[in-house]
């Protein structure tokens, strides 16, 4: 038997340390003196006071070390696998921070010229021949912009589309999409209740009030963060369901996106196209990372599992929120992964600039999901900055 100060300095663990880790009965000395209170361990709790000590050092929370030292004394590869799946998590939110900071930085110093590419890499589906019997569903709106105009009157507003596809192979729709005055939103749902899930989450966004002329960046994003909490709120109780969640908010000469999940915002400038999301899935996160190669991230069978999704559970995900000036001429789109999953990026690139309008772009986007089998279900918005 080891003393508590042998034990504490043997495992690298605090006296107070062990202390709370036995309140909470995550490590339980082996015996406790009836009289003194003293506590004592055995050497063979070494190998787990260890591994706590491990976990801790890497930023888990009590209730995962818990989790997987649990999991460790019946299936070690299980628990690499959940401190990987962790890890990931926490790579993609140090991601999606960074991005953040990246996007403050350029809204503090003023516009910039954009020079970004899109490199991501997708998968080439096999083309199948189209069929009729999907749901599609059409908009084409102006939003009563904010800046540059006289007397009141905005220099550039919205001119949007939508479309929902179910796809040739899904037995329902699960996918819900909304464009607006001053909201665009695509998601996409998964489980038994996915369909209900994606709606009552694009519901709770629409109810993200019109931002004012003058509204800040940061109240812009505030209240989209909010109404993305509201979202996972909408969607507890939907017994094994949830949903992905990507939106913008136009305020006339900015766009405000929050995003969760891998639905996907693109904005084409001036030929250029560029992926303004970073997915949320595990795959991405090796990526990041460094240990996978974007080029065969695509043909990963596990390229849906995602990190971070709206599914009601005891925290909220905290959204990837970014702020980006508009010009006219810009397009943006915004779909879930029934297109960007199958369809590679040069082709989607190809369909928003061949000159044509939101609502033909819309059409050929679905029209470039179902040539390559349409697996999944297809929502996208296809929004133009034009002159009022």
């Amino acid at each position: 038997m080891l003393t508590i100060g042998d034990f504490a300095r043997a495992s690298r663990l605090s006296a107070k340390a062990l202390r709370r880790y036995d309140e909470l009965g995550l490590l339980p000395p082996a015996r406790v003196d009836p009289f003194t209170g003293y506590r004592y361990y055995a050497e063979e709790q070494l190998e787990r006071a260890r591994l706590i000590a491990w976990l801790r050092g890497i930023g888990m929370p009590l209730a995962e070390v818990g989790r997987v030292c649990a999991l460790y004394a019946a299936d070690a590869a299980g628990a690499a696998r959940a401190i990987r799946g962790y890890w990931s998590r926490v790579e993609s939110e140090t991601a999606a921070r960074r991005d953040l900071a990246a996007s403050l930085v350029d809204r503090l110093r003023g516009p910039t010229e954009m020079t970004d590419e899109m490199t991501d890499g997708t998968t080439d589906g096999m083309a199948d021949e189209m069929t009729d019997g999907t749901a599609d569903e059409t908009t084409d709106e102006t939003a009563d912009g904010t800046s540059g105009g006289t007397a009141g009157r905005p220099a550039f507003v919205l001119r949007t589309a939508v479309r929902l596809d179910r796809g040739l192979v899904r037995a329902a729709q699960q996918d819900a999409a909304h464009a607006g005055p001053h909201l665009l939103a695509v998601a996409d749902g998964y489980g038994p209740e996915g369909a209900r899930a994606a709606l009552a989450a694009v519901g709770a966004l629409e109810a993200v009030p019109p931002p004012a002329p003058s509204a800040r960046a940061g109240d812009v994003l505030n209240a989209l963060e909010d109404a993305v909490r509201a979202a996972d709120g909408a969607v507890s109780g939907l017994a094994e369901s949830g949903t992905t969640l990507t939106a913008a908010v136009w305020t006339g000469g900015r766009l405000a996106l929050a995003h969760v999940g891998d639905s996907r915002a693109y904005l084409l400038r001036d030929g250029a196209f560029v992926r303004l999301t970073r997915d949320h899935t595990v795959v991405q996160a090796l990526v990041d990372a460094g240990e996978l190669d974007p080029a065969e991230a695509a043909d990963r069978p596990d390229r849906a599992l995602l990190l971070k999704a709206l599914d009601g559970g005891d925290a909220a995900p905290e959204p990837e929120l970014g702020v980006h000036e508009t010009r006219p001429g810009d397009r943006y789109l915004l779909c879930t992964d029934g297109l960007s999953a199958v369809a590679p990026a040069d082709a989607i690139r190809r369909a928003l600039a061949a000159g044509v309008g939101p609502e033909e772009a819309a059409e050929a986007l679905v029209a470039l999901a179902r040539e390559r089998g349409g697996p999944d279900n297809v929502a996208c918005v296809v929004a133009d900055v034009v002159p009022a």
